[in-house]
């Protein structure tokens, strides 16, 4: 009798997957075995450092960006929906990164979310990329960045570091600024770009959501008070900071309430207020949050 495939083998062949199309269907074919329970839930594989990425985009550092400037032509909406989708896309290996590597520390139900999270993202990403073709652009054809594997990089070596930071820092700020892009992309009149924003938008809650459940179950097993892990893990892995406006609704609906991020938010204001009074700057007055 054959052996069943494993779920660590199909989150390995999503990440070794470089073409965008293959990632999607693996991601896809994946996120279907296992909710139809053809994957035993073990996990012999070794994730990768680095996922399998395509020969485009040209993946350039962070400061060597172009700026896509605030104007409604459509290469500026084309840039921006490009840069989304990169983001869509490096999410997918995150989501099944987290399932490779840290699911054997979890009971089952986390491969459950992270499988969803996956397919979503693989879903998120294919709707972008058929905006930026309907734009007469396509994927990899600007350059990206590879910011957000960074985050993956720097948290391999632990669970409760990766939930703290992927969902709850880096997704729940997509929470806190994607309805304020919507509105732009309704501005310019481009209604399928703003309908397909709020999608990502609506499921990003979950995704959020999800990181916050195993967060705090992380934390309960290793009886660290998650309010305050969470605020000592930010402070090693974030140098940037967290800075408002929040979007304090959304992130309150994916159970990360303000318990988290009040203090953060305060020792950022504290630092920005030390630093400008330093050089002579003058102190803007605190963003409201939406």
């Amino acid at each position: 009798m054959a052996e069943q495939p494993t779920v660590g083998a199909a989150a390995l062949l999503v990440l070794q997957s470089a073409d965008p199309a293959a990632k999607v269907m693996a991601a896809r074919r994946a996120a279907r075995e296992w909710r139809m329970g053809r994957l035993s839930h073990d996990f012999h594989d070794t994730m990768p450092d680095m996922p399998a990425r395509p020969d485009r985009p040209v993946l350039l550092d962070p400061r060597e960006m172009p700026r896509r400037g605030t104007g409604t032509s459509i290469p500026r909406r084309i840039a921006l929906i490009h840069a989304l989708a990169h983001i869509e896309f490096v999410a997918i290996d995150l989501a099944f990164d987290m399932i490779g590597r840290f699911g054997s520390e979890f009971p089952p139900e986390f491969t459950d979310d992270w499988m969803r999270v996956g397919a979503e993202e693989a879903m998120h990403f294919v709707l972008l990329d058929r905006r930026l073709r309907a734009l007469e652009s396509f994927y990899g054809a600007l350059p990206a960045h590879d910011g957000l594997w960074d985050a993956a990089k720097q948290t391999a070596y632990d669970a409760s570091a990766r939930l703290a930071i992927v969902p709850m820092v880096l997704e729940a700020r997509g929470l806190d600024i994607t309805m304020q892009t919507v509105e732009r992309f309704q501005r310019q009149g481009d209604q399928m770009t703003a309908k397909v924003l709020t999608r990502i938008f609506q499921d990003e809650i979950n995704h959020v959501s999800f990181g916050t459940k195993w967060f705090e179950f992380a934390c309960e097993r290793i009886n660290e008070p998650p309010h305050g892990h969470w605020r000592q893990l930010v402070k090693t892995h974030f140098k940037g900071g967290l800075k408002p406006p929040f979007n304090d609704s959304a992130r309150h609906a994916a159970g990360l309430t303000h318990e988290y991020y009040s203090g953060i938010e305060l020792l950022t204001n504290m630092n920005l207020h030390l630093s400008q009074r330093r050089t002579g700057e003058k102190v803007p007055p605190k963003s409201s949050t939406p």
